[in-house]
């Protein structure tokens, strides 16, 4: 099956499932990444800087990201298209259903149900973002346990949290490009 193929089918599965947002795509992207090779889980950590970065929903944007990596700028149009294309389905059909079924318990079972779900899906890319940044579980801790911790971007979040502690009215731009410079400087 051509990378193309792959891309629409892998997408529309995560569109399709991907419930909660952007940050929820994180999980299926590194099963991607893990399952065809495309990228690295460092790589995965560089898109998830370009897209929360660029301006638009970050999944879209991410889905932009890796269709152009795997298969040009015609691979990026199909990978967009497809994560959001399974969302416009199921809205209409829901758009269609909901105002007569928005009180069932069914309905709102389901919803409570989802939220647990959101949250793990979520605290799993969090979890995956923070081991895949801080530490370096690649290597072998052959010197100790200091090996095991990337200790220049464990300083740069603690400088980065500090800073918006004492300046909670600086926009969040300011950090992210605070952040690219320190990493462009000190060879992140």
């Amino acid at each position: 099956m051509s990378n193309l193929w792959l891309l629409i089918l892998e997408f529309m599965k995560t569109g399709l499932f991907a419930v909660g947002g952007g940050l929820a795509t994180i999980p299926f992207l590194n099963e991607m990444g893990v399952k065809y090779g495309w990228f690295t889980t460092d790589t995965l950590s560089t898109m998830i800087a370009v897209s929360e970065s660029t301006p638009g929903p970050i999944g879209i944007n991410m889905a932009t990201y890796v269709g152009y990596a795997v298969a040009g700028p015609a691979g990026a149009v199909l990978a967009t298209l497809s994560i959001v294309a399974p969302s416009i389905v199921v809205i209409c059909i829901i758009a269609n259903y909901f105002q007569k079924f928005k009180n069932a318990g069914i309905v709102q079972m389901i919803f409570a149900g989802l939220k647990p779900a959101v949250v793990a899906f979520i605290g799993a890319a969090c979890l995956n973002l923070f081991i895949s940044t801080l530490l370096y579980t690649k290597k072998g801790i052959s010197g100790g346990i200091a090996e095991f911790f990337n200790w220049k971007c464990i300083i740069l979040l603690a400088v980065l949290l500090a800073l918006k502690q004492k300046f909670p009215k600086v926009h969040p731009i300011a950090f992210i490009v605070a952040a690219a410079a320190a990493g462009v400087v000190f060879s992140f």
